[in-house]
């Protein structure tokens, strides 16, 4: 399933790669959110053409829904199957087995299936940071639901039950929220016992990353601004790990003028930053991906003003919206 609005060039790319899909029995779901683009007449015509397409068009939203979720609610009711697999209008799936990679988490016991959705590598600092982020997010949420802690997944590649969503009513508590429709939803609702992990280099989506600082910082701050929502044993445990590395980072800033600490210091960071070598390095060769190791101490500093830039600041923030 597919939400889009004013996505008609990124579904003409996008669909072909889901129809050739190595799997028996599905179909696709394009929600038309609202489009002013020539989305509408796209759908119609590649419906004739498509017997896999299923197009839901989406002419309005109520004032107490927001425009995602109204779009994603009305398009997981006209679904004709059990499991959902959503996906961004702006991603790509890496391999024609996606749907069956994902497919194989969808057992008798779960409700969840997580994936991974990396960004593609282009020149540049911020493209560089957007892939550390997403990698530095992807082994926390993913970890962590190994170990039955389940607290996020991301709407690029994230799947579950149809039936347990309308059980649930929805997002009915948080409708009108921005964000949220697939982290949020998966915080309130995924445990131990009902989720499953998927990641290899099969079952990811590739995502096409922004290209300016401006809408980068627009982009996160509406996805962490739901952070404050979540249970708090996963908010505890993300502010303990984002006060760990920030106060790495300043103790050792502060070290500097002590010189007999130095060596300390020096050992302690080494440590760490080898530590976090092997780990990045293992998870992008298990994802089939190459990553700039080299650049992980600068990147691990932006990180740290990304902590007091976007998520601190996202943490107080407003309504902001999803499309213009």
């Amino acid at each position: 399933m597919v939400c889009a609005h004013d996505e008609e060039e990124n579904l003409k790319e996008l669909l072909p790669l889901l129809y050739e899909q190595d799997y028996p029995d599905f179909e696709v779901v394009v929600v038309d959110d609202r489009s002013n683009d020539n989305t509408y007449d796209f759908l119609l015509h590649e419906k004739e053409v498509q017997p896999k397409l299923n197009p839901v068009f989406v002419s309005n939203t109520p004032d107490y829904a927001n425009g995602k979720k109204w779009g994603l609610t009305l398009g997981i009711k006209a679904a004709k199957h059990e499991w959902v697999l959503l996906t961004d209008a702006d991603c790509r799936p890496n391999s024609k087995e996606w749907i069956k990679e994902m497919a194989s988490g969808f057992t008798d016991e779960n409700t969840f299936v997580l994936g991974y959705s990396p960004y593609y590598k282009n020149k540049g600092l911020l493209n560089a940071f957007i892939r550390f982020e997403t990698l530095f997010v992807g082994l926390q949420y993913l970890g962590f639901a190994r170990s039955g802690l389940p607290y996020m997944g991301v709407g690029r590649n994230l799947a579950y039950r149809k039936s347990f969503f309308l059980e649930k009513k929805g997002f009915h508590d948080f409708f009108g929220l921005t964000g949220g429709d697939d982290d949020l939803w998966v915080n309130r609702h995924a445990r131990r016992k009902n989720t499953q992990v998927v990641y290899n280099e099969k079952a990811i989506t590739w995502s096409i990353p922004e290209e300016k600082w401006s809408t980068y910082y627009r982009q996160k701050k509406r996805h962490l601004s739901v952070g404050k929502l979540y249970r708090f044993r996963d908010r505890f445990l993300l502010g303990g790990l984002a006060l760990s590395h920030v106060l790495l980072w300043l103790l050792g800033i502060g070290l500097l003028a002590f010189p007999t600490l130095q060596l300390q210091l020096a050992i302690a960071w080494g440590v760490r930053f080898l530590s976090q070598y092997l780990v990045f390095a293992l998870a992008a060769r298990r994802l089939g991906y190459r990553f700039d190791l080299w650049l992980l101490p600068i990147l691990d500093f932006l990180y740290l003003i990304y902590y007091f830039r976007v998520a601190m600041p996202a943490q107080f923030a407003k309504r902001v919206q999803w499309r213009n």
